[in-house]
């Protein structure tokens, strides 16, 4: 077992296709952990073991794997680069020291590069850039160097250059001299020696005085160099052909943090911070950042980063603020889908338990002498959604388990019964992301379902007073039923909470004060079905002014019903208007895209609030547009930006539908009640 010490942590980030999975496959070969090269195309990697990564050769989830060089134990978080699986790379993030960004020369920065270099950034990592597929046709990696340093900052500096072959590289950490056809090795050597001893004001002083600097000294600055980020050195790999990999595992080895080096992580505890140092005799607290299901056994693995003391299989383990514990049992080290015994998992270390339910991505787990919450970033919301219906009835309980345990594995997929339109509507980042969250279901559990667009949320409300009326009479053979209910209805304000303001302005005794309750049960009913195309009713004042009784007709079912339907009544004469969701929506595209994105955006009733200028020649464009608008927007965007944009949704606000549209919405609600 390594010591905290020679311990490295690194979390592997970039867009997918920027060949992530390849160098971690390249890592554990070079350093012997494996026997042969694993490939994604021939579905060998150690990294990608799903099927569902196999046969769409794209990883889905984070994997684990470790290797060791140096004397140094390297623990390799291997993330998704594909959009609509971020979430799995964004709750890795926070479990690494180091993050090595990823990026393909053919391809250039890519937006989910951005998007996870930024995060990184904000969670003040150690950053190294690896250029990857430096063999590619027709490159040009002047230019990718050029827009490296002017997206991400002119301390991203050359730790090798590949040599005119691109077959080899030269180590610019030691060598001042050699021939590149990018750069000169020397000058290389120079920007990334004085990146280094920037970070030490000392050491820059004696620099700048002409005095030589020791290489042992060189190393130790590195660290702080990295830590504080006056460097982010820039590695060239080719690794499917394990070019520039040695180079890679000596920076790891020599240059990264250790978990003890990096800055300690912090538990807040409302205003309570508590600093956690690497100690494996320190007070136990570890991340679970990681949740999966075994594919064959459906066995649950969840993986947690040790961050203080040490985990045994007998450690009574809490679970954030629960009193009751649970025995981890075997403490296991991944290597993609197998986990091998250890004896313990101590400070720095990242180690898997198997079978131990109650974990969940985002506990925290202690040894009750620490509380609080990790900062950890926050991942999109969902807003892509499918309507599920089983493909076979009866699977309804079976099919809700199953996605039970997607929605554990994955956070950015959610699952919700809509209350309004009584449809199981899966929410995901994308089509891909909920196509393969379905194969995935229906690989596991054999559950398949039938898909369809979910139907938007509408409300219904009212925009001018108007009275109600309705007396209920009922004569049976024996007593009978009556009920006289006179009221008032008028606009409140929007999005008034709770939705309906209900008063009881009853004088005298024209209705008992017993039947206000069955009154307002009728009245609640017809917020929950609304009057004009079955949607929700909000924002209403009611007022129940007078009515009549009779002493031995009037009943509880007799008031709920005159209240019922003198309230459909008031809200018919009330001039009734549909509301539609509005969600505020953020577009990331290159600069050239920016007048189609506008303008289609408008074409969809859309209100650009404003745009941005992000490094790398693109724009954040930030609007407003209804969400019957953008069901679909993840398409319409791949094909418009070539599949270079990105977007994200909140709901907003709701306002008035316009009229061309409600009619629309209400001849459909027409005729649907007419076939039923």
């Amino acid at each position: 077992m390594a010591n905290t010490d020679d311990i490295r942590n690194i979390v592997l980030l970039g867009h997918g296709g920027a060949g992530k999975t390849s160098l971690a496959e390249a890592i554990l070969h070079k350093t012997g952990a494996t026997n042969r090269l694993g490939s994604v195309d021939e579905q060998t990697s150690i990294c990608d073991y799903y099927d569902e990564e196999k046969e769409h050769q794209h990883s889905v989830a984070s994997a684990i794997v470790h290797t060791n060089h140096g004397g140094k134990l390297i623990n390799i978080i291997d993330t998704p680069g594909y959009p609509d699986f971020i979430g799995s790379a964004i709750k890795s993030i926070p479990a690494a020291e180091t993050a090595i960004v990823v990026i393909s020369a053919p391809a250039g920065i890519e937006t989910n590069t951005r998007k996870l270099f930024e995060l990184a950034t904000n969670a003040d990592m150690p950053r190294v850039i690896v250029v990857n597929k430096i063999d590619a046709e027709n490159i040009d990696l002047p230019g990718l160097l050029k827009n490296i340093r002017e997206t991400f900052g002119p301390q991203c500096r050359c730790a090798n250059l590949p040599a005119a072959d691109k077959a080899s590289v030269i180590d610019c950490t030691e060598n001042e001299s050699g021939d590149s056809p990018l750069m000169d090795v020397a000058r290389a050597h120079t920007e990334l020696f004085e990146s280094v001893i920037e970070a030490d004001d000392d050491l820059m002083e004696s620099y700048l005085g002409g005095e030589e600097i020791a290489a042992e000294k060189i190393a130790t600055v590195f660290v702080k160099a990295l830590k504080i980020g006056t460097i982010i050195p820039v590695v060239f790999t080719n690794a499917r052909k394990e070019i520039g990999v040695s180079n890679l595992l000596d920076i790891i080895v020599k240059y990264t943090p250790s978990p003890g080096q990096a800055k300690p992580r912090q538990l807040k505890d409302g205003d309570k911070v508590t600093e956690l140092k690497a100690d494996p005799a320190g007070p136990l607290a570890g991340l679970v950042f990681r949740v999966g299901f075994d594919p064959r056994s459906n066995m649950k693995y969840s993986t947690i980063r040790i961050f203080s003391g040490t985990i045994k299989p007998d450690t009574n383990l809490l679970r954030n603020d629960e009193k009751k514990g649970v025995r981890p049992g075997h403490i296991l080290k991944s290597q993609g889908g197998e986990n091998k015994e250890i004896d313990s998992g101590l400070a720095g270390d990242i180690i898997t338990l198997a079978k131990v339910e109650e974990l969940k991505i985002g506990d925290l787990i202690h040894n009750g002498k620490v509380a609080g919450k990790f900062d950890i970033p926050p991942v999109p919301e969902p807003m892509f959604s499918l309507a599920l219906e089983p493909a076979t009835r009866g699977d309804e309980q079976k099919i809700s388990s199953a996605l039970e345990k997607l929605c554990e594995e994955d956070p950015c997929f959610k699952i919700k019964r809509d209350l309004q339109t009584k449809e199981l509507v899966a929410s995901g980042l994308g089509d891909l992301h909920l196509r393969i969250m379905l194969e995935k279901m229906e690989k596991r559990s054999k559950l398949s379902v039938t898909t369809k667009e979910p139907k938007i949320p509408y409300r219904e409300t009212i925009t001018a007073k108007a009275e109600g009326y309705y007396r209920h009479k009922k004569q049976t053979g024996g007593a009978g039923q009556f009920g006289e209910v006179y009221l008032r209805v008028e606009p409140a304000e929007r999005d008034s909470d709770p939705p309906l303001d209900f008063s009881w302005d009853i004088f005298g005794a024209s209705i008992p004060r017993q039947y206000e309750p069955a009154v307002a049960k009728g009245i609640n009913e017809v917020m929950l079905k609304g009057v004009v195309a079955g949607f929700p009713l909000q924002d209403i004042k009611v007022s129940i002014y007078d009515g009549k009784h009779h002493p031995v007709d009037s009943k509880e079912v007799a008031f709920r019903a005159a209240g019922r339907e003198a309230f459909k009544d008031g809200v018919k004469n009330a001039k009734p208007v549909l509301l539609e969701p509005i969600v505020n929506i953020e577009v990331t595209v290159p600069a050239e895209n920016v007048g189609d994105i506008t303008g289609d955006l408008a074409s969809k009733r859309g209100r650009v609030q404003g745009q941005d200028i992000l490094a790398g020649n693109f724009i954040v464009i930030k609007a407003q547009v209804p969400l019957s608008e953008v069901t679909q927007y993840n398409s319409q965007l791949k094909s418009v930006t070539s599949g270079r944009g990105s977007y994200s949704m909140t709901l907003s606000h709701y306002e008035l539908v316009p009229p061309n549209v409600q009619q629309q919405i209400i001849a459909q609600y027409s005729k649907k009640k007419e076939s039923e």
